[in-house]
């Protein structure tokens, strides 16, 4: 039984903290294409906020048509959001841990108002931040906050790779999305990497892949 999100982190802190932020990232895991960070903060004084937000899930649990039915909602519910992007050359630069935080910061600068306390999804810690948080474990499955992050995060980071599909179309990203699909690592392996591609990240390649 899968579990809904809820608001019971945001209820704990909202008193002392009425500004706070969800984040959560997609792409941390792809060879190709930048890693995305959403965050939204919720309004803690709106009434039936849960019911309002109740289809709301962890990105994964969702089907692509339903983030991005989801992502409006979420948009003019919140009363701030935002995206951050990391480059895969960033990432070849300073590795993935810290473009993922420099992605969570640009997604935080990108607010047009500025949190007082931070809900990540695990590993999302922003220690270089001088703001109170709380990294949750699989925090996007059980704080709406961080579920709402995730969807904002998937559904941009999707948009972002279908448009460099246009770009590079031999590779299919529209379809996998920089993954390290099956499909996407024979391309690899037939095509060589192309410019969006994480020079960094190692292929396990195994030997089916290359018959």
């Amino acid at each position: 039984m899968t579990q809904d999100p809820d608001l019971s982190y945001e209820k704990k802190l909202w008193r002392a903290h009425p500004l706070i932020a969800g984040l959560d990232e997609a792409g941390r895991g792809a060879l190709a294409g930048p890693v995305c960070v959403g965050t939204v903060i919720l309004p803690h004084r709106r009434p039936h906020l849960l019911r309002t937000l109740s289809r709301v899930r962890d990105s994964k649990q969702l089907t692509p048509r339903e983030r991005f039915a989801l992502a409006p909602l979420i948009r003019a519910t919140a009363l701030a959001h935002g995206v951050g992007f990391a480059s895969s050359e960033e990432i070849d630069q300073m590795g993935i841990v810290p473009a993922t935080r420099l992605a969570a910061s640009r997604a935080l600068e990108s607010l047009n108002q500025f949190p007082d306390y931070l809900l990540t999804d695990f590993r999302l810690e922003l220690p270089e931040l001088d703001i109170p948080q709380t990294a949750i474990v699989k925090g996007d499955a059980k704080c709406l906050s961080v579920a709402c992050a995730s969807i904002l995060a998937k559904t941009a980071r999707d948009e972002w790779m279908t448009a460099l599909h246009k770009d590079y179309p031999e590779y299919q990203f529209a379809r996998h999305k920089g993954y390290g699909t099956l499909l996407h690592q024979k391309k690899i392996h037939e095509l060589g990497p192309s410019p969006v591609h994480r020079k960094t990240f190692q292929i396990k390649r195994r030997r089916s892949l290359l018959k």
